[in-house]
């Protein structure tokens, strides 16, 4: 098939959009794809990273107050869906797809108005406005949590795909990569991560934990973020960072190769994070970010603590105690470790991305 993709602003829009493209590549089911973005996104680097053909449009989100500004979105979002009409009949695609992001919001409210079969997909519990608009225009809507079936009114469109990046990580196997980060690769292993810019809060618990988890019975691997390295290394004592028990790093490249290797995963609840730990069946701690919008991560997270296959610390109630409390409780346990993980896996959607690449064709051949 000949296909459109668009997905921007944050990994959690690009990287479902990136898996979803693998694997139809993976299936030898793609004629030709164009990826539609911004400029300025994430998606712009990614993308293009990645090899795939990129065309640009112009878009910004509406403020949430009513300004002026508000008129110049209105101007840049009709300039758009004019771009994208003409994106869309000189690429000719059989079907386009939006993962979310205002510019996905044009490109696929153009192909609508153009008669091409569309789909969006939704990573979160909680819909984004983007995808709540498109909602209205599409034929189906591909749902990564169940509890989002109330986020949309058109239940029919609904179909539950979960998110393709599990599926992209599913098959990794067990590689001790450990060693490279100076630690064991026989000890089981826990990993502190606040996301690629890490989380403040969550590295000042994990810092004035630092004294218990040197005489813990595990291995820490913190990771802290880019931003935050220099900061934290000087905050921790230089004996806690010459311990064999921990591993203090900025940023691990290709991050999902070295999950098989952890026993524990402690950060924030972002959908792809759930999609990729919850495929690999990895117990988890979860300390939302408040800071997004909705609280979606909270919700997340709940989705996969209330089965018990992960815990929950609000960032508002975390503390060196809590955090250490909560990691040594499942880290001194193996039947913890395998409840945890059976639950996970239960939850989790290994062939993710084949079962949206199955709501494509079934438009494309309808």
């Amino acid at each position: 098939m000949r296909i459109i993709v668009s997905g921007g602003g944050t990994g959690g829009h690009i990287y479902p959009a990136m898996a979803l493209i693998k694997r139809l590549k993976e299936r030898d089911m793609i004629e030709d794809v164009l990826y539609v973005g911004t400029e300025k996104g994430l998606e712009s680097k990614i993308v293009k990273n990645a090899g795939i053909d990129f065309k640009t449009i112009e878009i910004r989100g509406f403020k949430r107050k009513l300004t002026l500004e508000n008129v110049k979105v209105v101007e840049l979002f009709l300039s758009s869906i004019r771009k994208s009409k003409k994106i869309i009949k000189e690429f000719k695609p059989d079907i386009v797809v939006g993962t979310g992001g205002y510019v996905s919001s044009a490109i696929v409210y153009a192909a609508h108005t153009m008669h091409i079969p569309t789909v969006i997909h939704e990573q979160n519990t909680i819909a984004g406005v983007t995808n709540k608009f498109l909602a209205h225009f599409v034929d189906k809507i591909a749902i990564a949590f169940p509890d989002a079936v109330d986020q949309f009114s058109e239940k029919k469109k609904l179909v539950f795909a979960g998110n393709p990046r599990a599926q992209e990580v599913v098959n990794i196997q067990k590689n001790d990569r450990l060693k490279e980060f100076n630690l064991a690769d026989d000890k089981p292993t826990v990993m502190i991560f606040g996301g690629s810019r890490g989380a403040k809060p969550i590295n000042l618990a994990a810092i004035a934990a630092m004294d218990k988890f040197a005489a813990a019975n595990y291995q820490v691997l913190f990771v802290t973020g880019r931003v935050h390295y220099d900061n934290v290394v000087e905050k921790i004592d230089s004996k806690y960072l010459m311990s064999a028990n921990i591993s203090v790093l900025p940023y691990i490249d290709n991050m999902p190769e070295i999950l098989p290797d952890i026993n524990l995963i402690v950060g924030r609840s972002g959908a792809t994070s759930i999609a990729e730990i919850t495929a690999l069946g990895i117990p988890a701690i979860f300390i939302p970010s408040p800071y997004v919008t909705h609280d979606h991560q909270t919700k997340n997270a709940l989705s996969v603590s209330n089965v018990g296959a992960a815990k929950l610390i609000p960032e508002s109630d975390l503390t060196p105690e809590s955090l250490f409390q909560e990691i040594n409780e499942i880290m001194s346990s193996k039947s913890i470790q395998e409840k945890m993980s059976d639950k996970s896996k239960k939850i989790g959607v290994p062939d993710a991305a084949d079962r949206l690449i199955k709501v494509l064709t079934d438009l494309v051949n309808k």
